[in-house]
């Protein structure tokens, strides 16, 4: 089985100043707008970050499960982990691992060639899991979530190039880790005496809560080309946290080469 990221949605209380310093200084192009997430309440951008996506979203209405997500956070903040898995089969088979581990499904979506499995952000203590099958079986290619295809020019890897991990924080870093690996039926290893499991392109850091905000996708450790060029964006967005660090829509960016 194969589990690959292919999207990392964060959730802000205003969308437009949010895009523009993502796009400043992580290098990225901004590929998409989807109007069907209008029914949630929701406005959305989607960012190419090599072959996979940034998205971030923010309430339109009151009362919605984002609006309420800023609210229990304090802030904008890191939301959703999307991934792609490589078979049918092995999608509804952690549809089931889930439900048989207590976690109700949010919301779930049937087309032609396309099955999305959002899994509960209170169940899952941490961060909406969504579970995805496309029938292209591409990771690098055809992703629904931005219209398909149409989006690869847009793809800018001079300044940031990739995802390289998703940083998830709790009270108890490693019960959290050994929910989401009985989930995704992933072993738990370790990366700098912190528990993690791995994607397939990705590394999933379970780590303590040290901001004050509670469990939740606190950071993204992405892979950079040109950190100066981050840096000084940065400086005059007042997104500089240190040479390693940029801190962006109320989420952790740590710079690796």
């Amino acid at each position: 089985m194969t589990i690959q990221l292919r999207q990392i949605c964060l959730v802000a209380e205003h969308l437009a100043p949010v895009i523009d310093d993502l796009t400043a200084i992580l290098g990225i192009n901004s590929c998409y707008v989807d109007p069907g997430v209008g029914v949630f309440g929701l406005e959305n951008n989607l960012m190419a970050v090599g072959r996979n996506f940034l998205e971030v979203v923010a309430p339109t209405q009151p009362n919605t499960a984002g609006g309420r997500y800023l609210e229990r956070r304090g802030g904008d903040g890191g939301y959703m982990v999307i991934t792609q898995i490589d078979t049918f089969e092995n999608q509804q088979m952690l549809r089931q691992r889930a439900l048989d581990n207590g976690v109700r499904i949010a919301h779930e979506s049937q087309r032609e060639g396309w099955n999305l499995c959002q899994l509960h952000p209170a169940d899952m203590r941490a961060a909406f899991l969504e579970l995805e099958y496309d029938s292209r079986e591409d990771f690098n290619g055809h992703w629904n979530p931005v219209g398909g295809d149409g989006w690869e020019d847009k793809v800018k890897q001079d300044v940031t190039e990739d995802f390289l991990g998703v940083e998830l924080q709790a009270d108890n870093p490693l019960e959290l880790a050994a929910h989401w690996a009985s989930v995704t039926d992933c072993p738990i290893a370790e990366q700098g005496r912190h528990p993690c499991i791995a994607f397939n392109n990705v590394t999933l850091r379970f780590v303590p809560v040290t901001d004050g905000r509670g469990p939740g996708l606190g950071g993204l450790d992405i892979k950079v080309i040109n950190r100066e060029a981050i840096l000084q964006q940065a400086h005059k967005r007042n997104c500089y946290v240190n040479d390693k660090r940029v801190d962006i829509c109320g989420t952790r960016f740590y710079l690796k080469d």
